[in-house]
């Protein structure tokens, strides 16, 4: 392998500080300057027990970020999995941005970091909350950006299929519903399956799609979930829960195996089967072929981040990842170049939580 060349040189420090990046973050409660509010993901274990009431929501939402994200946010937007989006879910949700807005955490603006489902409920959330907030005339709250993990705004199609169990138990074998049961932790029934009804690709994909100003950065995994019980019900790519499809942000539900069509999500320079269009606003920004779905959290290391959209700005948000890419030669092959391979330095040193804290602090 030789290094044939490397962009963003001012940010090459960030290769040899990444593994320290979690003692480093403690110092700023800040993700670059502004106020973090998080947005949580599915949680099976609400189909099952269904929270008593906000505080166990609350309760569950910050146990949900321990791993890194909790003590580097100013606020979360805690919601119950046994809702539905345009029901309890948004009710709940705005019980917590109208404090949010009454103490002006948003006046200097904030960058919301969401995780999986909580893509589509921060989609929501940004088309309604403004209409929300000035019916109480309370100010609405300003948003830089969302840095979307593993973003489910497209839905899944384990969610087709967890819906479809429901009202045909006896009609599927036994992997699929190993694979459902594995991603809602409970024989589906149609009356217990909450937001996975809004998880429906056709479902997610009609819900809150107005176009507006603030930019969603995509992070993309690619790994194994579930033992990968779960990866051969998903159309195309996936981190065993959310298809790539969705996680890039792209325009149609078809399978797709990466973010771009000239680059793979291990980073190799060749044509791929990519989205044929994007969400408006929506900029899949690192890829990841080995973090798994809940890994991108903070939990994974050992796995190389690739650069899609880079060396920009989106609303003020410098996006600024270090990038080299280098030709790698297969053992077995005796001529030529190799291949072309696109990475950030030092990414398979740290996990992708860590990667985007540090960068955007830097």
């Amino acid at each position: 392998m030789t290094t044939k060349k490397i962009r963003s040189a001012g940010n090459l420090a960030l290769a040899t500080v990444l593994t320290s990046g979690l003692m480093a973050g403690s110092a700023h409660a800040q993700l670059a300057g502004h106020n973090v509010i998080l947005v949580h993901g599915f949680q099976m274990e609400d189909l099952a027990s269904p929270p008593a009431n906000l505080q166990a929501i609350r309760d569950a939402g910050a146990d949900y970020w321990q791993t890194f994200w909790l003590s580097r946010s100013e606020a979360r937007i805690d919601w119950p999995s046994d809702g539905r989006v345009e029901g309890t879910i948004a009710q709940r949700a705005y019980e917590q941005i109208r404090e949010i807005s009454q103490q002006g955490l948003c006046k200097d603006y904030c960058i919301i970091v969401s995780h999986s489902t909580g893509d589509l409920i921060t989609r929501y959330l940004i088309e309604n909350q403004a209409r929300w907030l000035q019916s109480e005339g309370l100010p609405p709250l300003k948003i830089l950006a969302s840095v979307d993990y593993s973003g489910a705004g497209g839905g899944t199609e384990l969610a087709n299929l967890a819906m479809n169990l429901a009202y045909n138990p006896t009609w599927y074998n036994w992997g699929l519903r190993a694979a459902v049961r594995a991603f809602t932790g409970i024989e589906p029934a149609p009356d217990k399956l909450g937001v996975v009804n809004d998880l429906q690709t056709n479902a997610a994909r009609n819900l809150a799609l107005s176009p507006n100003g603030i930019p969603r950065l995509r992070f993309v995994a690619g790994g194994s979930s579930y033992g990968g019980i779960t990866k051969p019900f998903i159309s195309g790519k996936d981190d065993g829960v959310v298809p790539t499809h969705s996680a890039c942000g792209a325009t149609s539900a078809q399978g797709i195996d990466s973010c771009s069509g000239i680059l793979s999500m291990s980073g190799k320079v060749i044509s791929q089967n990519g989205p044929a269009g994007l969400y408006y606003n929506h900029y899949p920004v690192l890829m990841n072929e080995g973090a798994s779905h809940s890994g991108v959290l903070g939990s994974e290391t050992g796995n190389i981040s690739v650069p899609v959209v880079n060396n920009t700005t989106l609303n003020g948000l410098q996006i600024d990842f270090a990038s080299r890419s280098y030709n790698q030669r297969p053992w077995w092959k005796l001529w030529g170049a190799g291949d072309e391979y696109i990475e950030v330095p030092g990414s398979a040193r740290t996990d992708m939580s860590t990667l985007v804290y540090t960068t955007f602090n830097n």
